[in-house]
């Protein structure tokens, strides 16, 4: 999955984006070229499974996190997002937007003080914007074409945008709204920006530690948030710590009470935003985690591995994690009927580990 970061001149997302990847993208100045890295998803039932598998290699899952270059000159005032900003966020599968919480007098905040609720709420209606300015386009298009000889063929196409477009001016994201399966099918064609899952991110100052309870209180209080996944990052700190050694890193995490890292939170609310699960396979050669969406059938998540495998599914067979780790082996699993034979129908769990059986 591929998260897109966000946010106002001087929110820190750079810093931010820093933290999800443990990175070091320069931060404090302009840069037209987005920062792309990769996250390794932090899962130590990883380890558990190596442990009975003794394979060649491990390997986590990953995200991808895209740090968008700075948001044009005057958004949200003379500005909106459209061209290759809008193109850049129209491709990825989530949205972090970044908000500011620190004090910096170095930093400037635009003449208009330091307010992340303010800042989150004008990138928020910026994205609602633009999927208007989308909307009244392919209805200026339809009105356009309403005497060829077609136009019939294209009115579902008028009623889905017209409903899509209420929807928005009476507040509600894309998202939010009641559509039933082919008008949602039909309206991912156009890649609205509000029909991405979102993540809210205040980027708070070290010095804001003791204060996280309040600003998570007033993050959530935020009504255009409703239905986000939010959270309060002290990018600064979190740079600082993610260039420890991990035994350095826990031990100042821990005098500072700083929590989860950066990266795992991030991590965290990406999986949430998108509502992902983890399934593993494993073996001698290597044990691998997997990510996709809750609620996937065994032949889709047979597909993230190859198409093949999808597309000649059989059956898979399935045990899950902690009945694995429990009998110390899948002969020991097998013996205690706990690997499952599974078809087409079948819902992976979380933590599930298979072997997928297919024929092409």
């Amino acid at each position: 999955m591929q998260i897109a970061i966000i946010g106002l001149p001087y929110s820190g997302k750079t810093t931010v984006f820093n933290c999800a990847t443990r990175g070091a993208a320069s931060v404090g100045g302009y840069s037209d070229r987005a920062n792309v890295g990769v996250a390794k998803v932090p899962d130590a039932r990883l380890a558990a499974l190596a442990e009975i598998y003794r394979p060649q290699k491990v390997t986590p899952a990953e995200i991808t996190y895209v740090d968008i270059p700075a948001a044009p000159a005057g958004l949200g005032k003379s500005a909106g997002i459209a061209g290759e900003y809008l193109n850049r966020l129209q491709t990825a599968d989530a949205v972090a937007v970044v908000a500011r919480a620190f004090e910096d007098p170095s930093v400037p905040d635009g003449g208009d003080g330091v307010d992340a609720a303010r800042d989150l709420e004008t990138m928020l209606y910026e994205m609602a914007f633009a999927d208007l300015a989308i909307l009244e386009r392919g209805l200026e298009r339809i009105e356009r074409e309403s005497k060829s000889a077609k136009a019939g063929e294209r009115e579902w196409e008028k009623d889905l945008l017209a409903k899509l477009r209420d929807g928005l001016e009476s507040g509600v994201a894309i998202r939010d709204q009641n559509l039933r399966e082919d008008e949602a099918r039909r309206a991912a064609a156009f890649q609205f920006l509000t029909a991405k899952p979102s993540i809210a991110v205040v980027n708070a100052g070290e010095s804001q530690l003791d204060a996280a309870d309040d600003l998570q209180t007033a993050l959530d209080g935020v009504d255009a948030l409703a239905g986000a996944e939010t959270a309060i990052l002290f990018g600064g700190l979190e740079m600082e710590l993610a260039q420890m050694p991990p035994e350095d890193e826990a031990e100042f995490r821990e005098s500072l009470g700083a929590g989860e890292s950066g990266l795992d939170r991030m991590v965290r609310l990406s999986y949430g935003a998108l509502d992902r699960i983890t399934f593993f396979t494993g073996g001698p050669k290597e044990v691998r985690a997997w990510t996709i969406a809750r609620g996937d059938s065994a032949p889709r998540a047979a597909g993230r591995i190859h198409s093949d495998m999808e597309r000649g599914f059989i059956r898979a067979e399935v045990v899950g994690f902690d009945d694995l780790t429990a009998s110390g082996s899948e002969t020991e699993a097998r013996k205690r009927g706990l690997m499952r034979q599974e078809g087409k129908s079948y819902t992976v769990s979380d933590g599930d580990v298979m072997h997928i059986l297919f024929n092409v």
